[in-house]
């Protein structure tokens, strides 16, 4: 009988959007153009050097954000896109069973999988009933074996932010022996001026550790470059438990020259912005519940009816994103696209 773990036969599985030839793709929550030019001349630039490792330590991507967010570098730390940053910190503060990771459900739907990876165990406390985070029962939550909360602000999948105010009452309670990953993989798109933003927390709270990407707003979801903003002592251990060469030098080239051009790349988010307050809009004059999303999706809570929705969405050749039971995740894309979105959820019965 071969050695492995018997648990791996209840992990749960991640669910990609579903990409169908020729239909509409508002699953996965990408961004619909390409690259920046800029990007796109690094990346073929880098690949001319495919042939020799990338460099080990990401030394130059992690100098840039060093001086993007004010920081010393050693308290940067790069990784193969911000989930498997979220699997590193299970690794780094999980000893195994009997130490718990807390985060708020519906979620990130990573956060189990690289929970039961560490071989830690899952404790989830359910949002409120506006589908944001209950940071007042995930405080009264956390025992002696919580090791790990992850709060995502923007929440993946339902849209709402994390308060500032609410946060850092959250992260007093909580208390120094806990880490607090604050993910936010989707705050370029955030227009709420009460939500927190991680960055001006660090030196306050050495226990909390800034999650980013630049998957979404930065349009390089296929290089997989995220990153994490914390205490020296955090992302040393972050950068112990990373895999070797993650990091291709493609990506690395990519994520320096999209830092570059960072202006005129994320100027693209207001477009965004407005597109995802336009579909939400209509979806609400058509009867349907949206809540208050600072994301570049909406959520629609239809419960029972999620599968439904998504499998008629996929007669007229629009593919969303449902999670069974729970509700639909669109992601917000040009207006011609919103737009069919738009009329095949108005032909919908409620």
């Amino acid at each position: 009988m071969t050695p492995i773990r018997p648990d791996l036969d209840t992990l749960p599985a991640y669910v990609p959007g579903r990409t169908v030839p020729g239909a509409i793709k508002l699953a996965s929550n990408e961004v619909t153009e390409p690259p920046a030019p800029p990007v796109l001349e690094a990346i073929a630039r880098a690949a001319a050097g495919a042939n020799r490792y990338p460099d080990l330590g990401v030394v130059e991507l992690t100098d840039r954000l060093a001086a993007a967010y004010d920081l010393g570098p050693e308290r940067i730390a790069v990784g193969c896109g911000s989930v498997t940053i979220c699997q590193q910190l299970v690794q780094a503060t999980c000893l195994g069973p009997g130490d718990e990771v807390l985060f708020a459900w519906r979620s990130f739907e990573a956060y189990p999988i690289v929970t039961q990876i560490g071989a830690a165990a899952v404790r989830t406390v359910g949002l409120t009933a506006d589908f944001r985070h209950d940071l007042d029962a995930m405080a009264a939550a956390v025992t002696e074996r919580t090791r790990l909360v992850f709060v995502c602000s923007p929440n993946n999948p339902t849209g709402p932010a994390v308060h500032r105010d609410e946060f850092v009452r959250f992260l007093t309670a909580v208390g120094p022996d806990v880490l607090v990953a604050l993910d936010e993989a989707y705050a370029e798109y955030v227009t709420d001026p009460d939500a927190v933003s991680g960055r001006p927390l660090l030196d306050e709270y050495p226990n909390l550790v800034v999650l980013r990407t630049f998957s979404k707003a930065y349009r390089m979801a296929g290089l997989r470059v995220g990153y994490a903003l914390g205490s020296a002592e955090v992302t040393t251990a972050l950068r112990k438990v990373c895999p070797p060469f993650s990091i291709s030098a493609v990506a690395q080239a990519g994520a320096i020259a999209a830092l570059e051009h960072s202006a005129e790349i994320l100027a693209g988010c207001a477009d965004v912005v407005r597109e995802r307050d336009r579909v939400a809009a209509a979806l609400r004059d058509n009867g349907f519940v949206v809540p208050d999303s600072q994301a570049n999706f909406v959520w629609l809570p239809l419960g029972e009816r999620a599968a439904e929705f998504a499998a008629h969405c996929a007669e007229q050749k629009v593919i969303v994103r449902p999670f069974v039971s729970d509700g639909v995740r669109v992601t917000v894309s040009t207006p011609q696209e919103n737009d069919a979105l738009l009329d095949v959820a108005t032909a919908f019965a409620l």
